[in-house]
Protein backbone atom coordinates (compact mmCIF):
# COMPACT_ATOMS: atom_id res chain seq x y z
CA UNK A 1 0.00 0.00 0.00
CA UNK A 2 1.36 3.40 -0.94
CA UNK A 3 0.94 5.75 2.03
CA UNK A 4 3.32 8.63 1.38
CA UNK A 5 0.47 11.12 1.16
CA UNK A 6 -0.81 10.07 4.58
CA UNK A 7 2.24 11.29 6.51
CA UNK A 8 1.51 14.28 8.75
CA UNK A 9 4.40 16.59 9.66
CA UNK A 10 5.08 17.17 13.36
CA UNK A 11 7.36 19.62 15.15
CA UNK A 12 10.87 18.19 15.43
CA UNK A 13 11.92 17.28 18.99
CA UNK A 14 15.49 17.47 20.34
CA UNK A 15 15.57 13.67 20.22
CA UNK A 16 14.56 13.28 16.58
CA UNK A 17 16.73 10.61 15.00
CA UNK A 18 18.24 11.29 11.60
CA UNK A 19 17.17 8.75 9.00
CA UNK A 20 20.23 6.98 7.65
CA UNK A 21 20.68 3.26 7.08
CA UNK A 22 24.26 3.60 8.37
CA UNK A 23 23.23 5.27 11.63
CA UNK A 24 23.07 3.60 15.02
CA UNK A 25 19.50 2.97 16.10
CA UNK A 26 18.04 1.74 19.40
CA UNK A 27 14.57 0.20 19.18
CA UNK A 28 12.57 -1.59 21.87
CA UNK A 29 10.19 -4.25 20.55
CA UNK A 30 7.34 -4.91 22.97
CA UNK A 31 5.22 -7.88 21.97
CA UNK A 32 4.37 -11.13 23.76
CA UNK A 33 4.90 -13.19 20.59
CA UNK A 34 8.57 -14.16 20.25
CA UNK A 35 8.14 -15.13 16.59
CA UNK A 36 6.86 -11.66 15.70
CA UNK A 37 9.68 -10.00 17.64
CA UNK A 38 12.21 -12.13 15.81
CA UNK A 39 10.75 -11.15 12.43
CA UNK A 40 10.77 -7.45 13.31
CA UNK A 41 14.32 -7.71 14.62
CA UNK A 42 15.59 -9.36 11.44
CA UNK A 43 13.84 -6.74 9.32
CA UNK A 44 15.40 -3.86 11.26
CA UNK A 45 18.90 -5.35 11.33
CA UNK A 46 18.71 -5.94 7.58
CA UNK A 47 17.85 -2.29 6.91
CA UNK A 48 20.00 -0.63 9.59
CA UNK A 49 23.64 -1.70 9.70
CA UNK A 50 24.21 -0.45 13.24
CA UNK A 51 21.04 -1.29 15.13
CA UNK A 52 20.53 -2.30 18.76
CA UNK A 53 17.26 -4.10 19.46
CA UNK A 54 15.71 -4.67 22.86
CA UNK A 55 12.87 -7.13 23.43
CA UNK A 56 10.08 -7.11 26.01
CA UNK A 57 7.35 -9.74 26.30
CA UNK A 58 5.11 -8.00 28.84
CA UNK A 59 4.00 -4.56 29.91
CA UNK A 60 5.99 -4.69 33.13
CA UNK A 61 9.13 -5.68 31.25
CA UNK A 62 8.54 -2.90 28.74
CA UNK A 63 8.41 -0.19 31.42
CA UNK A 64 11.46 -1.67 33.17
CA UNK A 65 13.53 -1.66 29.98
CA UNK A 66 12.48 1.89 29.17
CA UNK A 67 13.68 3.00 32.60
CA UNK A 68 16.99 1.17 32.27
CA UNK A 69 17.93 2.26 28.77
CA UNK A 70 17.75 5.06 26.21
CA UNK A 71 15.66 4.28 23.15
CA UNK A 72 14.84 6.09 19.93
CA UNK A 73 11.64 4.16 19.32
CA UNK A 74 9.18 1.81 21.00
CA UNK A 75 7.26 -0.58 18.75
CA UNK A 76 4.38 -1.65 20.97
CA UNK A 77 1.73 -4.35 20.63
CA UNK A 78 -1.64 -3.04 21.78
CA UNK A 79 -2.44 -6.39 23.47
CA UNK A 80 0.09 -7.36 26.13
CA UNK A 81 -0.49 -10.23 28.60
CA UNK A 82 -0.31 -8.23 31.85
CA UNK A 83 -1.30 -4.72 30.78
CA UNK A 84 -3.07 -3.27 27.78
CA UNK A 85 -1.01 -1.37 25.26
CA UNK A 86 -3.27 1.64 25.88
CA UNK A 87 -2.21 1.69 29.55
CA UNK A 88 1.45 1.35 28.62
CA UNK A 89 1.13 4.09 26.01
CA UNK A 90 -0.47 6.45 28.55
CA UNK A 91 2.37 5.87 31.01
CA UNK A 92 5.04 6.22 28.35
CA UNK A 93 3.50 9.44 27.06
CA UNK A 94 3.80 10.96 30.56
CA UNK A 95 7.22 9.58 31.51
CA UNK A 96 8.94 9.76 28.10
CA UNK A 97 7.09 12.38 26.01
CA UNK A 98 9.87 12.51 23.39
CA UNK A 99 9.94 8.75 22.81
CA UNK A 100 8.54 7.83 19.41
CA UNK A 101 5.93 5.07 19.73
CA UNK A 102 4.62 2.98 16.85
CA UNK A 103 1.62 0.81 17.72
CA UNK A 104 1.04 -2.63 16.18
CA UNK A 105 -2.31 -4.36 16.44
CA UNK A 106 -4.23 -7.28 15.03
CA UNK A 107 -7.46 -5.41 15.73
CA UNK A 108 -9.35 -3.35 13.12
CA UNK A 109 -7.88 0.11 12.57
CA UNK A 110 -11.31 1.72 12.83
CA UNK A 111 -11.66 0.54 16.44
CA UNK A 112 -8.37 1.63 17.99
CA UNK A 113 -6.30 3.84 15.71
CA UNK A 114 -7.86 7.20 16.57
CA UNK A 115 -7.66 6.57 20.32
CA UNK A 116 -3.96 5.64 20.35
CA UNK A 117 -3.02 8.51 18.04
CA UNK A 118 -4.81 10.95 20.34
CA UNK A 119 -3.00 9.37 23.29
CA UNK A 120 0.51 10.06 22.03
CA UNK A 121 1.37 7.33 19.52
CA UNK A 122 3.23 8.53 16.40
CA UNK A 123 1.81 5.79 14.22
CA UNK A 124 -0.51 2.79 14.08
CA UNK A 125 -0.16 -0.31 11.93
CA UNK A 126 -2.20 -3.46 11.54
CA UNK A 127 -0.11 -6.60 11.95
CA UNK A 128 -1.10 -7.65 8.43
CA UNK A 129 1.09 -4.87 7.02
CA UNK A 130 3.84 -5.67 4.53
CA UNK A 131 7.53 -5.42 5.55
CA UNK A 132 7.87 -2.47 3.19
CA UNK A 133 5.04 -0.59 4.90
CA UNK A 134 6.52 -1.29 8.33
CA UNK A 135 9.90 0.12 7.29
CA UNK A 136 8.21 3.17 5.77
CA UNK A 137 6.32 3.72 9.03
CA UNK A 138 9.48 3.35 11.14
CA UNK A 139 11.46 5.79 9.01
CA UNK A 140 8.59 8.28 8.94
CA UNK A 141 8.19 8.23 12.72
CA UNK A 142 11.94 8.47 13.32
CA UNK A 143 11.96 11.56 11.09
CA UNK A 144 9.66 13.28 13.58
CA UNK A 145 6.43 12.80 11.62
CA UNK A 146 3.27 10.81 12.24
CA UNK A 147 2.56 7.78 10.11
CA UNK A 148 -0.98 6.83 9.20
CA UNK A 149 -2.14 4.33 6.62
CA UNK A 150 -4.63 5.25 3.92
CA UNK A 151 -7.37 3.58 5.97
CA UNK A 152 -6.61 5.76 9.00
CA UNK A 153 -6.32 8.85 6.81
CA UNK A 154 -9.85 8.12 5.64
CA UNK A 155 -10.96 7.92 9.27
CA UNK A 156 -9.39 11.32 9.96
CA UNK A 157 -11.25 12.84 7.04
CA UNK A 158 -14.49 11.20 8.17
CA UNK A 159 -14.06 12.61 11.66
CA UNK A 160 -13.35 16.11 10.33
CA UNK A 161 -16.48 15.91 8.21
CA UNK A 162 -18.51 14.97 11.27
CA UNK A 163 -19.75 11.63 9.97
CA UNK A 164 -22.56 10.44 12.27
CA UNK A 165 -21.98 6.82 11.27
CA UNK A 166 -18.74 6.50 13.26
CA UNK A 167 -18.68 3.95 16.15
CA UNK A 168 -20.16 4.91 19.51
CA UNK A 169 -16.88 4.48 21.39
CA UNK A 170 -15.28 7.22 19.28
CA UNK A 171 -17.20 9.69 21.49
CA UNK A 172 -15.14 8.66 24.51
CA UNK A 173 -12.14 10.61 25.79
CA UNK A 174 -8.79 8.83 26.15
CA UNK A 175 -9.36 8.10 29.86
CA UNK A 176 -12.97 7.08 29.31
CA UNK A 177 -11.89 4.66 26.60
CA UNK A 178 -9.21 3.28 28.91
CA UNK A 179 -11.81 2.61 31.61
CA UNK A 180 -14.24 1.26 29.02
CA UNK A 181 -11.64 -1.26 27.82
CA UNK A 182 -11.03 -2.52 31.36
CA UNK A 183 -14.73 -2.78 32.17
CA UNK A 184 -15.21 -4.77 28.97
CA UNK A 185 -12.80 -7.44 30.25
CA UNK A 186 -14.74 -7.79 33.49
CA UNK A 187 -12.55 -5.72 35.81
CA UNK A 188 -14.30 -4.11 38.78
CA UNK A 189 -14.30 -0.40 39.47
CA UNK A 190 -12.08 -0.91 42.54
CA UNK A 191 -9.58 -3.03 40.58
CA UNK A 192 -9.39 -0.42 37.81
CA UNK A 193 -8.87 2.33 40.39
CA UNK A 194 -6.00 0.43 41.99
CA UNK A 195 -4.38 -0.26 38.61
CA UNK A 196 -4.62 3.34 37.44
CA UNK A 197 -3.88 4.85 40.88
CA UNK A 198 -7.20 6.67 40.86
CA UNK A 199 -9.95 6.84 43.48
CA UNK A 200 -12.86 4.41 43.12
CA UNK A 201 -15.19 7.42 42.99
CA UNK A 202 -13.23 8.80 40.04
CA UNK A 203 -13.47 5.51 38.15
CA UNK A 204 -17.18 5.36 38.92
CA UNK A 205 -17.55 8.81 37.39
CA UNK A 206 -15.75 7.67 34.23
CA UNK A 207 -17.95 4.57 34.11
CA UNK A 208 -21.07 6.74 34.37
CA UNK A 209 -19.84 8.93 31.51
CA UNK A 210 -19.21 5.85 29.36
CA UNK A 211 -22.70 4.56 30.07
CA UNK A 212 -24.29 7.90 29.25
CA UNK A 213 -22.33 8.54 26.05
CA UNK A 214 -22.89 5.04 24.70
CA UNK A 215 -26.43 4.53 25.94
CA UNK A 216 -25.61 1.49 28.07
CA UNK A 217 -27.16 0.36 31.35
CA UNK A 218 -24.75 -2.35 32.54
CA UNK A 219 -21.20 -3.69 32.24
CA UNK A 220 -22.66 -6.57 30.25
CA UNK A 221 -23.62 -4.04 27.56
CA UNK A 222 -20.02 -2.83 27.47
CA UNK A 223 -18.62 -6.34 27.09
CA UNK A 224 -21.15 -7.24 24.40
CA UNK A 225 -20.32 -4.07 22.46
CA UNK A 226 -16.56 -4.69 22.74
CA UNK A 227 -16.94 -8.24 21.45
CA UNK A 228 -19.29 -7.22 18.65
CA UNK A 229 -16.95 -4.49 17.47
CA UNK A 230 -13.79 -6.62 17.85
CA UNK A 231 -12.29 -4.42 20.54
CA UNK A 232 -11.03 -7.51 22.36
CA UNK A 233 -9.09 -10.46 20.99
Amino acid sequence: MHTANANVDQKQSPHTYELDSRSSLRVLLADDHAVLRRGLKELLIEDYVDCEIGEAGSGQETIRMLREGTWHMLILDINMPDRSGIDILSEVHVLYPDLKVLILSGLPERQYAMNVLRNGARGYLNKEMSPEELLTAIKTVLAGKRYVSEAIADLLVTELEGDTDKPAHSKLSEREFQVFSKLATGQTVSAIGAELSLAVKTISTYRARVMEKMGFTSNADITAYALRNKLME
